[in-house]
């Protein structure tokens, strides 16, 4: 989001520049070189091969001498929090049975920032020409996930990312005008899920239900992704939409735990 907060007297600035060096990887850029990776994160040279030089020596990054790219040990810097939520193994079979049902992807993903971010995925098949997977990041704004989680915010939170989010236009349809969203979201809110025709990519629609936890907050989202081609929107909604409402309320049935 736009505008940086004041930060406190705690903060640590080189924490900070080291995990923008880890961000600097993505699937688009799985490789890169010292001049690379100074480029995309604003660090001089200098620091920023400290940072890969340290990151190598824990064994997070591996280089070539050249290149440098992540190693997998960088997964357990996640782990931790995916394994402290339980959300995904508590989801993960009531996702596998409503993908054995309907024959759609299914996906959970959390907010972070103004991104959401897959912590379980189920596939059915490859609807999209990027990949997703657990750790997949896309915006919230153009997505039925996005927006479930985004309708939950408080009112100010939404107002803050309203006023600085950056609404790209990324296919014809997306919706790019903040008034606009703002009253889709309100929507949302009111109606208890979202559904998203072709704004992420084209071709591509999904429908998406909040997750509530044990306090009643909304912690997460669930989806379904459908190919366009499978039907009419009203069609897609009708099929999809009362399946993965239930699928929703026995995720949170689970999150409760005993009564």
């Amino acid at each position: 989001m736009g505008g940086q907060a004041a930060r406190s007297p705690e903060f640590v600035q080189s924490l900070e520049r080291g995990l923008a060096v880890i961000r600097a990887f993505d699937a688009e850029h799985p490789q890169l070189t010292l001049s690379d990776v100074a480029r995309r994160t604003g660090l001089t040279r200098a620091a920023a091969r400290r940072f890969l030089l340290t990151l190598v020596e824990l064994g997070y990054v591996h280089t070539d001498g050249r290149l440098f790219s992540l190693r997998a040990r960088i997964l357990a810097l996640g782990y931790a929090y995916l394994s402290g939520l339980g959300l995904p193994e508590i989801a993960q079979p009531h996702m596998e049975a409503l993908v054995a049902q309907v024959h759609e992807s299914c996906s959970v993903s959390v907010l972070d920032g103004d991104e959401v971010v897959y912590v379980a995925r189920v596939p059915t098949k490859r609807i999209m020409t990027v990949g997703i997977s657990v750790g997949t990041r896309f915006p919230a704004y153009a997505t039925s996930m996005g927006r479930v989680l985004l309708a939950a915010q408080p009112a100010d939170r939404l107002a803050d990312y309203l006023a600085t989010a950056r609404l790209q236009q990324l296919t014809r349809r997306t919706v790019t005008d903040p008034a606009k969203l703002r009253a889709i979201l309100t929507k949302i809110a009111a109606q208890g899920y979202a559904i998203v025709d072709q704004e992420l990519e084209e071709g591509l629609r999904s429908l998406a239900a909040p997750v509530h936890g044990a306090h009643g907050a909304v912690v997460a989202a669930v989806n379904l992704s459908a190919h366009a081609s499978r039907g009419s929107f009203e069609l897609i909604r009708r099929e999809l939409l009362p399946p993965l409402l239930a699928t929703a309320r026995r995720i949170e049935e689970d999150l409760r735990g005993p009564s």
